[in-house]
């Protein structure tokens, strides 16, 4: 199978799923904010994104996001997310799947995006749960809801926590109904983001696979391309 095979695949279809992770960003000058990378005053991620870290120390918490937000205002979508941005204007049918939470692919001007792991640019009240947009870096390190004034929370999905059942409905809606699907900057490890290519492959979809390196899922694809994502997405078009 070819790039050239694919280019045609992509350019004839009529409904196209996109599955982004933490690759794509990465090309933008984004960490992952996970394993050495992550590690923050001697934390990692795995120790700060849960419901219990929140409750024991919502302050250091929110320093954490706070910094997080900080690196991410600085930086700016990548050739691979416009080239997403074109790939959506072409298609009838187009969704991306993101587990990123940075909005990059918002900024670079995609709509039609179901971010399974939530927004960093958005807030969720912790006790009337409304759902709110909030760019301000630095952020208050204890936000409260302009409405009932309850703690606000960043409105990520954390370990420990389900995702959204509408989003996660509507994600598998998108693969299961595509004709091609682009998996890119993920290693397809993290379920329920992993039972997606498997759910499009059994519709009969053409699976393309975008990555630094070869994954568990590179030999069910039917083209695995290893490379930058800003690199090589353009090239699908």
């Amino acid at each position: 199978m070819s790039l050239l095979e694919a280019r045609s695949r992509i350019a004839s279809a009529q409904a196209i799923t996109i599955l982004t992770g933490a690759g794509i960003s990465a090309d933008s000058g984004i960490p992952t904010f996970r394993g050495t990378e992550g590690l923050w005053r001697n934390y990692r991620a795995e120790d700060l994104a849960t419901p219990e870290a929140f409750e024991r120390n919502p302050q250091r918490v929110w320093e954490w996001y706070n910094w997080r937000r900080e690196i991410i205002a600085t930086k700016q979508p990548n050739e691979a997310h416009h080239a997403l941005v074109r790939m959506e204007e072409r298609a009838k049918n187009f969704h991306l799947v993101t587990q990123n939470v940075d909005g990059l692919h918002r900024l670079a001007g995609s709509r039609s995006i179901y971010e399974l792991h939530g927004d960093i640019w958005k807030v969720r009240c912790t006790s009337c749960l409304q759902v709110t947009d909030n760019h301000e870096v630095p952020l208050s390190l204890l936000p409260h809801c302009h409405t009932c004034g309850g703690l606000l929370r960043p409105h990520i999905v954390w370990f420990g926590e389900s995702l959204d059942e509408q989003t996660l409905n509507k994600s598998f809606q998108a693969v299961k109904s595509c004709e091609v699907m682009v998996i890119i900057g993920t290693s397809g490890l993290v379920y329920p983001a992993a039972m997606l290519m498997p759910a499009a492959k059994a519709n009969g979809a053409f699976v393309v696979e975008v990555n630094l390196d070869p994954t568990h899922s590179s030999p069910s694809a039917a083209l695995s391309i290893n490379g930058r994502a800003r690199d090589i997405v353009p090239l699908l078009l």
